[in-house]
């Protein structure tokens, strides 16, 4: 099975997710300086020091992206399992075993999905004392509704297909057809809703360090950076405008990788024909 060609974009996407991915493994290395470690003034300009300059306390902006991926990662890829964790499993259970089961799950998935998602998380974060555990599980909590939806959709496509059908005369059990059947037919756009919900958690974890609720000092994420130096658009704009594009090129990166995979697997199905 080939490969599709990899074009410029998916190239670039894969190098920039390779750069961020280096960062948050190997941040001790990397970073010229430790993450609170004052080495200037307040909004310093670009310089051999500071490539990026200093943040709104004189911090070294690069060591302090250079962390923040870290912890930006770590967190929103931990949330976004848990979440395929919850909502595949019961996705799956509701798409193999139907009836009462089926229909429970479905009321419970839809009560969830009925509240906004960023209410739910503020009330929550608000009431309780805020921690990476209360905030990766509220994260996996709110998501895995979504999944649950999609898993559950997958295996309904996929159980109503004739071999599986043949494979229930010949008497195969139901863990029997989920490996030998479902598993290999769903995990393809199951790996690239990984992506997309990955991409999903970036942003809202961003966006909850940005109002305050997320990460807390000294801890940062790249939220939290751009909520600290938001006061740089007019003293400092590399401070201010640093976080962001790092947040926008890691999602679009993820997303244009998304894609090359999705072609990929489509090509597959395909026998490898091009369309």
């Amino acid at each position: 099975m080939k490969l599709p060609r990899l074009t410029i974009a998916a190239a670039l996407a894969l190098s920039i997710l390779g750069a961020v991915l280096a960062s948050a493994l190997f941040a001790p290395l990397l970073a010229p300086y430790a993450l609170n470690e004052v080495i200037g003034t307040s909004w310093d300009p670009p310089s051999a020091e500071a490539l990026l300059g200093t943040d709104n306390l004189g911090r070294d902006l690069l060591s302090r992206l250079i962390w923040g991926a870290r912890v930006t990662l770590l967190i929103a890829f931990v949330a976004t399992a848990l979440a395929f964790l919850i909502g595949g499993v019961s996705g799956f259970v509701a798409g193999l075993y139907r009836g009462k089961i089926d229909v429970v799950l479905n009321q419970v998935n839809d009560l969830l999905m009925a509240i906004p998602s960023l209410i739910v998380a503020l009330v929550v974060l608000t009431i309780f004392p805020s921690s990476l555990t209360l905030i990766i599980t509220v994260m996996a909590v709110l998501d895995s509704t979504r999944v649950f939806r999609i898993s559950r959709s997958l295996v309904l496509d996929v159980t109503a297909m004739d071999y599986v059908e043949a494979a229930k005369l010949r008497g195969e059990g139901s863990a029997s057809i989920l490996w030998r059947e479902v598993l290999p037919n769903v995990f393809a756009p199951l790996l690239a809703e990984f992506g997309l919900r990955l991409v999903f958690a970036i942003l809202f974890l961003s966006t909850l360090s940005f109002l305050g609720l997320g990460v807390q000092p000294p801890s940062s994420d790249w939220g939290g950076l751009l909520k600290e130096n938001k006061d740089g658009i007019v003293f400092g704009v590399w401070a201010a405008l640093s976080p962001g594009i790092a947040i926008a090129v890691l999602a679009i990166s993820i997303n244009i990788v998304v894609d090359w995979w999705l072609d990929w697997t489509q090509r597959s199905s395909r026998g490898g024909q091009d369309v």
